[in-house]
């Protein structure tokens, strides 16, 4: 699906869903204290959610839903935009611990126009890609946001590949830009092998790059699972996106995201395993259907999740 059909369902059906259905809203707002609990916090639920033009209904979404964190999706870096995230934030004592932005272009989430159009590999968008990102970090840095995460394209897996070794050097000027400035980079797991990811990663060299283990995406590619991603991966993982799916069985398509439970990604041992590496991140759930159904498979998948990480 292309990038407005893949972000923008997150912020349009997720306010389909009335408030008796996520329950009585919780937590810090009542007191009006803001901003993220101090010290090790360790796994805990969010949503992944675009802002649209209006940051605090979107946060207002997250907390109703009662989850402490999220990865706040938006294209528009703007001053008037990062002002209104910023007061959103601490409003509903939202901790955001991602941002999420893809940049100008199209991008298109298939085997076809995927590797032509998305992230940095794709030569015609790479420099206004590259330009973009390095707003978005000033942006997420100004929103004390610790991490920019994003798709960064289907990287080759054979690394004598020409592609291979154009790509590297533009990974590695948007890494260092963040390292500069103090955040970390998410690479986005699905459209490549995970050692193919590891071995880009110690390519660019720098050690502010890591893991957002999207747990659907690797299946939905036919390019692994998470479970066996974490043998690969699993010391970098600093983000996750609780999400399931089906492997393709059509070669001309994607495999088909499903309710967490009624896929492959296998939750109950993936969290055991990520409790074994010690994993203290977020857990960010994202249901990519539009409609009511959506915050209706949010609200169970919370429920389940809860359990597993308790």
């Amino acid at each position: 699906m292309n990038t407005h059909n893949r972000r923008e369902f997150l912020e349009i059906s997720a306010g389909l869903a009335p408030l008796s259905l996520v329950g009585a809203a919780t937590g810090p707002i009542a007191s009006g204290t803001a901003g993220p609990p101090a010290g090790d916090k360790g796994m805990r639920l969010g949503l992944i959610i675009g802002v649209g033009k209006d940051p605090d209904a979107a946060m207002k979404k997250v907390h109703d839903l009662g989850v402490p964190t999220c990865q706040p999706q938006t294209e528009d870096l703007s001053d008037g935009m990062r002002e209104r995230l910023k007061a959103a934030l601490a409003k509903y004592a939202i901790e955001a611990t991602a941002l999420n932005t893809s940049g100008p272009g199209p991008a298109q989430y298939d085997f076809y126009h995927g590797p032509e159009t998305i992230g940095l590999v794709p030569r015609q968008y790479r420099q206004a890609r590259i330009e973009h990102f390095k707003r978005a970090i000033d942006f997420a840095n100004e929103c004390r946001i610790p991490a920019l995460h994003t798709h960064w394209g289907f990287i080759p897996e054979n690394p004598n590949d020409p592609a291979y070794a154009d790509v590297i050097p533009a990974l590695r000027e948007v890494m260092q830009y963040a390292k500069d400035h103090g955040l970390n980079v998410l690479y986005e797991t699905g459209q490549e092998t995970p050692i193919t990811l590891l071995r880009a990663i110690r390519d660019v060299g720098l050690d502010n790059q890591f893991v957002n283990l999207d747990c659907a995406n690797l299946i939905l590619y036919g390019k692994g699972n998470p479970v066996d991603a974490l043998d690969v991966v699993g010391h970098l993982v600093r983000g996750l996106h609780a999400k399931d799916g089906l492997f393709p069985t059509n070669p001309l398509e994607l495999g088909k995201e499903v309710p967490i439970g009624e896929g492959k990604a296998n939750f109950p041992v993936l969290i055991k395993k990520l409790k074994a590496l010690n994993y203290r991140g977020p857990v960010t759930i994202e249901r990519e259907i539009e409609g009511p159904r959506q915050m209706e498979d949010i609200k169970k998948e919370k429920l389940y999740l809860e359990k597993l990480i308790a």
